[in-house]
């Protein structure tokens, strides 16, 4: 295993670090208020269970996952929810939390189609944002890391369902052809 990370991106204390001031914002925010937290499967449950452990605001959990379908290593552009969501988001404020922001193509799809069920308000908090690869305009409300690029696994992020194990985030190398994660 060893021999294919590259390197070390992020170490797991300065992660938990940036998760409590994550958490802190997202806690100042809604002050007062109840949020309904929604997981992108299968990348960000570890992010996601870390961040509403530091949170000091009451929220609910649900989960959500979606899949873009097409030929290749490529986002066809075309997405399905493959899990919903089972609570109702009407007149609640909404936090979807999602491992990496990579295209956009699929949280654009998931926070449209939340959107049409009369949610108070949808904000969005990703762990890392890989901006190079956007391919609609879209922007987190909450972001832990910004990166240029690259092939990372690690604190929940895969490759082939491999990695999610490791306790930081690591460069995978020889990257993956196509450099496509598993959660867009």
């Amino acid at each position: 295993m060893a021999d294919v990370l590259k390197k070390v991106l992020l170490e797991p204390s300065e992660i938990s670090g940036r998760v409590s001031e994550m958490a802190g914002a997202i806690s100042r925010d809604y002050a007062g208020r109840e949020i309904l937290v929604i997981g992108v499967l299968k990348g960000a449950f570890v992010f996601m269970a870390d961040l509403i452990r530091a949170l000091s605001i009451p929220c609910q959990t649900d989960f959500i996952r979606a899949a873009s379908y097409g030929a290749g290593t490529e986002s066809s552009g075309k997405i399905a929810i493959t899990k919903d969501i089972e609570m109702d988001v009407a007149g609640r404020d909404v936090l979807v939390v999602e491992d990496i922001l990579d295209s956009g193509l699929t949280l654009r799809y998931i926070v449209d189609a939340l959107k049409l069920r009369n949610p108070r308000s949808v904000k969005v908090c990703a762990f890392l944002d890989k901006r190079k690869r956007r391919k609609v305009h879209f922007e987190a409300d909450y972001v832990g890391y910004t990166m240029e690029d690259g092939f990372v696994v690690g604190y929940g992020l895969d490759f082939n369902e491999q990695y999610r194990f490791l306790p930081g985030v690591y460069v995978l190398d020889p990257a993956p052809e196509g450099e496509k994660e598993a959660n867009e």
